[in-house]
């Protein structure tokens, strides 16, 4: 590899937001999301919507990108793509499209693996302080938790991971069931705020090792809820915020028990978190609490990368480009992409 500037172009199309990034080395130069609102009359993600969405979004994001960075698309090095996990037909028009792109620029494609690059994102040139091998990595968004040994950039393990809901999902199905557009977690976490997190308790669900479960808090949750209704048609409303932060509570201290048990197990004391869920007040608020008495390191990203973004897809890329490691123009999106 020579030591002239990489440009690298990431493309992440895997659920609803369609994202361009220009990466110089290590570097961001341009971070552009298009989001897809019309999802919140739904309550969720609807995949055709979706894969329409990026069919349209996709050219405009990705000249915005490159505008903003002010970098030629004759300069770029290499494109990296998503190529899972996430929506089937989302990931197809980012594949696709990238493997178009680099035949007609002759560069190599790179595909990349949406959850290690939650993680690899704090390798992004920037003013906080990068993580060292090995750690735990926490991936906690809408549709994944997973817990991570991450021994190098390319050497990650699933040490548990979620038997049903994701934290996201979590915040998002209890959020609905209380009124809350969606998505609902950054709702609850403001009303929280003002809330007495001790005036509501709900169950801690019971799984042993490494692997969580969000499910069963959901349905208490809902039957807490009929209960309570049933005897005050007005309970909710008159309980917002001590319902928002008593839940909230249950769902951060569900995952914190399992941070701890693996830190544990598996002599770690370095965490690393990624996805949306990373940017919760509240579980930040926690995690000083826990790595001042557990001697914890915790790594959190940077806010506008703690949702799904290109330029987290763009620095993996980076580091596969320069061990070169490229994709053949056969790759194909894969939905339920593992490590």
């Amino acid at each position: 590899m020579s030591n002239k500037d990489i440009y690298i172009l990431g493309i992440e199309s895997s659920c609803d937001d369609t994202s361009a990034s220009i990466l110089k080395n290590s570097k961001v130069l341009s971070n552009v999301i298009a989001n897809q609102n019309i999802h919140k009359k739904y309550g969720g993600v609807v995949p055709e919507l979706a894969s329409r969405a990026h069919l349209s979004n996709i050219i405009p994001v990705v000249d915005s990108a490159l505008k903003e960075s002010n970098v030629s698309i004759n300069k770029l090095s290499a494109i990296a793509f998503t190529r899972g996990p996430g929506l089937m037909g989302s990931l197809i028009i980012g594949t696709e499209f990238a493997k178009g792109l680099g035949l007609s620029l002759n560069i190599p494609v790179i595909d990349v693996n949406h959850m290690q690059a939650h993680l690899l994102v704090h390798f992004i040139k920037n003013d906080l302080k990068k993580p060292l091998f090995p750690f735990l990595g926490v991936t906690i968004s809408g549709g994944h938790t997973q817990f991570i040994l991450v021994e190098d950039y390319f050497k990650m393990k699933i040490l548990g991971q979620t038997l049903d809901d994701a934290i996201g999902e979590a915040f998002d199905k209890c959020g609905k069931k209380i009124g809350l557009g969606y998505p609902a977690g950054p709702e609850i976490d403001k009303l929280a705020k003002i809330g007495d997190e001790l005036r509501f308790k709900f169950p801690l669900p019971r799984v042993k090792g490494g692997d969580i479960s969000y499910s069963g808090t959901k349905t208490a949750f809902i039957n807490f809820l009929h209960k309570e209704k049933n005897q005050n048609k007005n309970f909710i409303n008159d309980n917002l915020n001590d319902i928002c932060a008593s839940i909230q509570k249950n769902l951060i201290d569900n995952l914190l028990s399992k941070i701890e048990l693996l830190t544990i197990e598996n002599n770690l004391n370095r965490i690393v978190l990624g996805g949306g869920v990373s940017a919760n007040s509240y579980l930040k608020k926690k995690l000083d609490t826990e790595s001042e008495k557990n001697n914890w390191e915790v790594f959190i990203p940077k806010l506008e990368y703690t949702t799904d973004n290109a330029a987290m897809i763009g620095i993996v890329g980076h580091l596969k480009y320069k061990e070169s490691i490229e994709s053949s123009l056969n790759t194909t999106p894969s939905p339920r992409l593992t490590f």
